[in-house]
């Protein structure tokens, strides 16, 4: 079973920042080119320098320079030590795409490493990337920004970290989330938490790749002869694995690439029964409920596609990801896109960016659960968690 430790945790000093709004940020692979420009600009303490560094001329590697930087506000006073090893309760307020309230808590600690498949297990496969960029900046920094988030099936671990009346620290990103975290300091409850979450598998949500480049790293230092205790775990985001404290978005494909003249919607034919559909708005996902079909999106038209029974049995699993990759194998020559969000996926569509887009449905909660249980993982991209804990409302340093 996984370990989880409270940790001594780095924060911002609230007396010089003048909010957490200005100096946190998403987790670096959500953050695109003009984001993190925005971000910088909001201010110099920004964590956004730190979790995604970029090259500048002349002043030598980045990784570096987050480190030095990382070392400036912690003798600057931008960042505290707090004194005690504590968990960290966060809760993300929000109002999901239907325009229910809701509201995602859990608890922020230090998750053991263990191979994928014993007490941490992956629920989807990954897609090949490049985990030098988070190996390089763990090497300098020795710290995590941002946490993984993992999900604790059936633990009862909300019942252990409510959170206070006014929790102290607070911040609200641009989807007017409300992202609040409160140190658990009191021993009969650090004991609960670590009760709850050590008493099964946890699951990996989201960050898989800084799991595994954690992994990585533990190993380089153990070979290396320099590791130390902290080198053995990962700052994670534990969260219940139940419907109410989750909301899963699908992420789509954009399709580019296809040969000239190729026709997507006859191609797909034999696979899905096809019929047309008005254009893609806010309506489609109802649309695609309705009729239990994927919506294909080409610059001539949109169809929603009902898999047939042939291709429900060719699948892996009962979802859209797993019937796609099937349906999509026999294709010539093309490369996917992944895209979360349908209007984003329409409007690359629309604006010639990709060839075609198909619209997929998200996995549920009870199908995440069966792959806890032992299954199968889903195909790489099923799941996007939202919404996403923000970088920089506690740090974790790798001290000891």
């Amino acid at each position: 079973m996984p370990l989880f430790h409270p940790f001594p945790g780095l924060r911002y000093s609230l007396s010089h920042v003048a909010s957490l709004d200005d100096v946190v940020c998403p987790p670096y692979d959500v953050i695109s080119e003009s984001e993190r420009i925005a971000f910088e600009a909001k201010s110099p303490s920004n964590i956004v320098r730190l979790e995604l560094p970029h090259d500048e001329d002349g002043k030598g590697d980045r990784y570096e320079r987050a480190a030095a930087l990382l070392d400036a506000w912690r003798d600057g006073g931008i960042l505290h030590r707090d004194g005690a090893p504590a968990f960290y309760g966060y809760r993300m307020r929000f109002t999901d795409p239907t325009g229910a309230r809701r509201q995602t808590v859990g608890v922020i600690g230090a998750l053991g490493l263990e191979p994928p498949g014993t007490g941490i297990l992956p629920h989807e496969e990954t897609t090949p990337k490049a985990k030098t960029d988070r190996l390089e900046l763990l090497r300098a920094t020795r710290a995590n920004l941002s946490p993984i988030w993992g999900l604790s099936p059936g633990s009862g671990l909300s019942d252990h970290c409510d959170p206070p009346g006014h929790p102290a620290e607070h911040a609200t990103d641009a989807d007017r989330v409300v992202h609040e975290l409160w140190p658990i300091t009191e021993p009969e409850r650090i004991e609960a938490i670590r009760a709850a979450v050590e008493a099964q598998p946890v699951l990996i949500a989201d960050g898989h790749h800084r799991y595994e480049t954690a992994l990585t790293y533990r190993d380089e230092q153990e070979r290396s002869g320099a590791a130390r205790i902290d080198d053995d775990f990962v700052l994670a985001l534990i969260v219940e694995l139940a419907p109410e404290q989750l909301t899963v978005q699908a992420i789509h494909r954009l399709i580019e690439g296809l040969p000239a003249g190729f026709d997507l919607v006859t191609a797909l034919g034999p696979w899905f029964d096809i019929t047309p559909t008005e254009p893609a708005d806010r309506t489609i996902t109802s649309r695609m409920a309705d009729a239990e079909a994927v919506a294909v999106l080409t610059p001539n038209g949109a169809w929603l596609a009902r898999p047939r029974s042939s291709l429900r049995d060719a699948a892996t699993h009962d979802l859209d990801s797993s019937r796609l990759d099937v349906a999509l194998a026999g294709l010539p020559g093309h490369q996917l896109v992944f895209q979360h969000g349908w209007d984003h996926a329409a409007a690359a569509v629309a604006t010639g960016q990709a060839d075609a887009a198909v619209l997929l449905r998200p996995a549920t909660v009870e199908q995440i659960a069966a792959v806890s249980r032992g299954g199968v993982r889903m195909p790489a991209k099923t799941t996007f968690f939202w919404p996403k804990p923000r970088t920089g409302m506690v740090v974790r340093e790798l001290l000891a």
